[in-house]
C-alpha cells in the first residue's frame, strides 16, 4: 500500500494535470472563438470532464483563462518568503525583484501560452477586473512583508505599499513590452532592465523627445 504522502502527492499531481488542461483549453477556445462564444461547458467537454469538476476549479470561464496556477495563493506567499529572505543589503526594490525572478522563469518557460493569455486580457476588459481582482490578495501579502522587511507598518507608513505598487507596475510594464516583442527577448532580461531605470530614478533615455 502507498504510503499516505505518496497518495497525496498522487491526488495533488492530478488536481494540478486537471486544472493545467482547463486553463489550456479555456485559452485555447477563447483565442480561436471568442469569450462571448465559450462556456464552461465547453471548455469541460474539451477536457472530458464535467461542468461539476470545472466549478471545483473555477468561479467562471473568466478566471480559466487568467488564473494559470492552482496554487496562486501559496505562490503568492513563497514570493513574500524570499522577499524576507533577501539580503539584508539589498534595496527594498532590488529585494523585490530578487523575489520575482521565479515568477518571470515560470511564464517564460510556459512562453506560447502566456503571449495568448495576455493577447486575451488585451481584448477583453472584463478579464482585466478579474485579473485586478484576483492580484489584490497577493499584493496584500507583499506588501505586509514589505512592512516587516523595513520595520514599516504599512497601516500607518505608505512606503511598503508605495513600493510594492512601483514594482508590480515595472513588472506589468515589462511582461506588456515582452509581449509587443512576441516573446522574442528574454523576460527576465527586459525586467533586470526595468528595474535598473527606477532604480536610477526613471531618467529620460536618449532617445526620448524633451520637447
Amino acid at each position: 500500500m502507498p504510503s499516505t504522502g505518496a497518495t497525496l502527492g498522487l491526488r495533488e499531481r492530478k488536481k494540478l494535470d486537471t486544472h493545467r488542461a482547463l486553463t489550456s483549453a479555456a485559452v485555447e477556445l477563447v483565442a480561436a472563438r471568442g469569450l462571448e462564444h465559450v462556456t464552461v461547458d465547453d471548455i469541460s467537454a474539451a477536457v472530458g470532464v464535467s461542468s461539476r469538476t470545472f466549478f471545483n476549479y473555477f468561479a467562471s470561464k473568466e478566471d480559466a483563462v487568467v488564473i494559470a496556477y492552482p496554487d496562486h495563493v501559496e505562490r503568492a506567499e513563497e514570493l513574500a518568503e524570499r522577499l524576507l529572505a533577501a539580503p539584508a543589503d539589498y534595496s527594498p526594490m532590488a529585494a523585490l525583484a530578487l523575489a520575482f525572478q521565479p515568477e518571470i522563469d515560470r511564464i517564460e518557460a510556459d512562453r506560447e501560452s502566456w503571449l495568448t493569455r495576455i493577447s486575451l486580457i488585451e481584448r477583453y476588459p472584463e478579464l482585466i477586473f478579474r485579473m485586478v481582482s484576483i492580484g489584490m490578495k497577493s499584493d496584500q501579502t507583499a506588501i505586509e512583508a514589505m512592512g516587516r522587511r523595513t520595520g514599516l507598518d504599512p497601516q500607518d507608513d505608505p512606503y511598503p505599499r508605495l513600493v510594492c505598487a512601483v514594482a508590480s507596475g515595472v513588472v506589468s510594464a515589462t511582461v506588456h513590452r515582452w509581449y509587443s516583442l512576441d516573446g522574442r527577448q528574454p523576460l527576465g532580461e527586459l525586467l533586470d532592465t526595468a528595474f535598473d531605470v527606477v532604480a536610477h530614478g526613471l531618467p529620460l533615455p536618449p532617445h526620448a523627445f524633451t520637447g
